[in-house]
C-alpha cells in the first residue's frame, strides 16, 4: 500500500499533528485524543479522512454490474443506502473492500489510501460489455461524523470545522473503530482472510457480505464455512497492560504468554493449533510459534490500550496471550464456532 501525496489543509489548523504511514497525510489529533473520543461519543465534531482514496461507478449497468462481482446485493439498492463490499479471490480471500451509496446515477464509495487505483484497475478489467464507467475522483473526500460518513468536495474542507464543529483526529477515531470491533482492510487482514474471519457478515459492525445472493467469485469458501462453522481464525479485541507507554507495531505477532514465560513447549503449541513448532537450535528446544498477529491499536480514553488481533480459531478464548513483551488478554468479537455447524449424514 502506497503513502498518500494528498496532504489535508487541517494539518494547517493550531495544535494539528499529522498521522504517519498511510494515515499521514491527515490529523492524527489536534492536542487532545482523550478530549476527541469524549466529543465523538458525545455525538460531536468531525474526523478528517480525506487520504482515503474514492471512486465513482456510472452508467445504467452499474448495480447489476457490483452485484454480479462483488459479495454484497447491489441490485434494488436505494438511493441514499450505504453499503460496503467485498471483492474476493477465487479461493474466498479478501482481495478489496469498498464502502459507498448510490444517488440514483451512479456509485460514489471510498477504499483504503492508495488501495483505489488498483480497484479501479481490476474493475475496469471486468466490465466487458457492461454499460458502466468507472473512475478515480480526486476532488472528493470522505469525513466521518457520529451521525455517518459522508462525501465532500476536497475544496471545502477548510470550511468543515465550521460546518460541523471541532474536529478530531484519526487517534480517536480508531480508538472508537477498535472498540466497535470493525476491522480495517489491510492492517487487521492480510492476504489469507476470508470474510467470516473477522466479521465481515451479516450481524457484524460492518456488514460486507450478503448470504442469500447469487453466485459471485469466492462464494463458495465462505457459504461453506458459514455453514459448517468454525473460520480458521478470529478477530479479537486485545486489552493490552496499560503499564506500559507503549503500542504494539502493526503486524506485531501474538503469542501464547505461557510460551513467552517458559520459553515455548510442544504441547503448548499444539493446544494453540501451533503442531509444528519451531525449534530453537541455540536452546534445543522448541521455540514460542506466534498464533495471530495485531492490526489496529490505540488508546481508548475509558478503556486503556487496546488492539485488534486476528488469532487462530483454536485459542482458548480465555487464554492470556503476549505481544511485543506484554501481557494481552481477549474480549470475544467473532466467536471461534461461528456458523451454522450443519454437518453432512454417514
Amino acid at each position: 500500500m502506497s503513502t498518500p501525496t494528498t496532504t489535508s489543509p487541517l494539518l494547517s489548523l493550531p495544535g494539528a499533528v499529522a498521522g504517519s504511514g498511510i494515515d499521514a497525510a491527515v490529523p492524527a489529533h489536534y492536542g487532545s485524543f482523550n478530549a476527541e473520543q469524549r466529543r465523538l461519543v458525545s455525538g460531536e465534531g468531525f474526523v478528517d479522512l480525506s487520504h482515503r482514496d474514492v471512486l465513482r461507478v456510472s452508467g445504467p449497468d452499474r448495480l447489476t454490474w457490483l452485484h454480479s462481482l462483488t459479495s454484497q446485493a447491489f441490485e434494488g439498492l436505494a438511493p441514499g443506502v450505504w453499503t460496503s463490499a467485498l471483492i474476493l479471490s477465487p479461493q474466498g480471500h479478501v482481495e478489496h473492500f469498498f464502502s459507498g451509496v448510490d444517488d440514483g446515477t451512479s456509485f460514489l464509495a471510498w477504499t483504503e489510501p492508495g488501495r483505489g487505483a488498483v480497484l479501479v484497475a481490476f474493475l475496469d478489467r471486468m466490465k466487458f460489455w457492461s454499460d458502466v464507467t468507472v473512475t478515480l475522483e480526486p476532488a472528493t473526500a470522505v469525513v466521518w461524523r457520529p451521525a455517518g460518513t459522508m462525501f465532500v468536495p476536497r475544496s471545502e474542507l477548510p470550511s468543515m470545522p465550521a460546518a460541523l464543529g471541532d474536529p478530531a483526529g484519526t487517534w480517536a477515531y480508531d480508538a472508537l473503530r477498535i472498540e466497535r470491533g470493525e476491522p480495517r482492510f489491510g492492517v487487521d487482514t492480510d492476504e489469507r482472510t476470508i470474510p467470516n474471519e473477522v466479521g465481515w457478515l451479516p450481524g457484524g459492525p460492518v456488514s460486507a457480505v450478503h448470504l442469500d445472493k447469487g453466485c459471485y467469485r469466492g462464494q463458495e469458501t465462505v457459504a461453506r464455512v458459514h455453514t459448517l462453522g468454525r473460520p480458521p481464525r478470529r478477530l479479537t479485541l486485545l486489552h493490552l497492560d496499560g503499564s506500559e507507554n507503549r503500542l504494539p507495531a502493526e503486524g506485531s505477532p501474538i503469542y501464547l504468554a505461557t510460551d513467552v514465560h517458559t520459553g515455548g513447549s510442544a504441547a503448548a503449541d499444539e493446544a494453540a493449533g501451533a503442531s509444528d513448532a519451531v525449534v530453537d537450535s541455540a536452546a534445543g528446544a522448541p521455540a514460542a510459534r506466534p498464533v495471530g498477529f495485531v492490526g489496529s491499536s490505540a488508546r481508548h480514553h475509558e478503556l486503556g490500550p487496546i488492539a485488534l488481533g486476528l488469532v487462530k480459531r483454536n485459542v482458548d478464548v480465555s487464554a492470556l496471550l503476549s505481544v511485543d513483551g506484554m501481557p494481552v488478554s481477549q474480549e470475544i468479537l467473532v466467536d471461534p464456532e461461528v456458523g451454522l455447524h450443519v454437518r453432512p449424514l454417514r
